[in-house]
């Protein structure tokens, strides 16, 4: 098959370096599904995590990027159940497989859940990655509850952007956070207010909040404890948050590719209460361009790859 690979060591960036060139065919281990790739979708900063061998403990080689996609199923691992040849998906994998820039990914069956049947395979690309990220984030750690108030840093990305849209879903008052030129986007997707963070004290422009939600991390994450009432919680996906508070709570995840959670997030994107953001689409022959251009142009939105 034709596949994006990162030859690259770990540690260095490596988008220069990733080649589109032939790979051996991924064979589907029991309980996994083999997908015909229809659309990729990437973190700009992957290529740089520590994900250079498996769970095992073995050295990957050349690894797949793109940990998010959505195709469809022509061949199924020993055992596997809940799917069949045919079948629309998209799904999350495990960071430590290859992943969606390829003609094929084998991926866990539980990883995966029907595709939405109201957009196609690139939008559909762009929504797990931010999906489970913020549905993890404001229900599992950060347990939101209608009626509460939660502060999203962030708001205008694609992350923080799915955030205000589960938490409006949710019943809670979102404040959105972010530089002045992510305003009108992060209103339009439901945030009931906007905080500018290039302002100085905007930390205290917020008020107090039932829960934090960052995908920022720095500086905006070092002050985001003091925005927090008693009892609430900071949760970043950026780094463990530093407070000397022993009232609130704090928490830093690494998503998990759940396929129950990502089956609840069709239903919100089929209803019109999740919406994907494309903000860019490139063939996955140019998938270097397409990570460059992620990573240089803040192209507000998921860059999605095409097979």
């Amino acid at each position: 098959m034709r596949a994006v690979r990162s030859h690259t060591p770990e540690g260095f960036e490596g988008i220069e370096s990733l080649v589109y060139e032939e790979a051996p065919d991924p064979q589907p281990a029991i309980g996994d599904a083999l997908v015909q790739v229809r659309a990729a979708s990437f973190t700009p900063t992957e290529l740089t995590w520590p994900l250079r061998t498996d769970r095992a403990g073995h050295e990957r080689g050349p690894i797949i990027p793109a940990h998010e996609g959505s195709g469809v199923v022509v061949a199924l691992g020993y055992g596997t159940a809940g799917l069949s040849p045919g079948d629309e998906v998209y799904g999350l994998i495990d960071g430590y497989r290859d992943g969606w820039a390829a003609e094929y990914v084998a991926i866990e069956a539980r990883s995966l859940a029907p595709k939405p049947a109201t957009v196609d395979f690139v939008e559909a690309a762009a929504i797990p990655q931010a999906g489970l990220t913020s549905w993890q984030a404001l229900f599992d750690h950060g347990h939101l509850e209608s009626g509460q108030t939660v502060v999203i840093h962030g708001a205008g990305s694609g992350v923080g952007a799915v955030g205000v849209q589960l938490a409006r879903w949710a019943g809670a008052h979102v404040i959105g956070t972010g530089r002045a030129s992510a305003r009108q986007r992060a209103l339009d997707f439901g945030a009931d207010e906007f905080v500018d963070l290039e302002q100085d004290g905007w930390e205290k422009a917020a008020g107090q909040a039932d829960l934090v939600y960052d995908a920022i991390g720095g500086d905006v994450l070092a002050r985001s404890p003091a925005m927090v009432k008693p009892g609430g919680a900071v949760v970043s996906v950026m780094a463990p948050p530093q407070t000397d508070r022993d009232d609130i709570r704090t928490v830093h995840f690494v998503r998990d590719a759940n396929g129950a959670q990502l089956r609840e997030i069709t239903r919100l994107v089929d209803e019109g209460i999740v919406r994907p953001q494309v903000g860019a689409v490139y063939p996955l022959a140019e998938a270097r361009e397409a990570f460059m251009a992620k990573s240089a142009q803040h192209i507000p939105g998921k860059v999605v790859l095409t097979t």
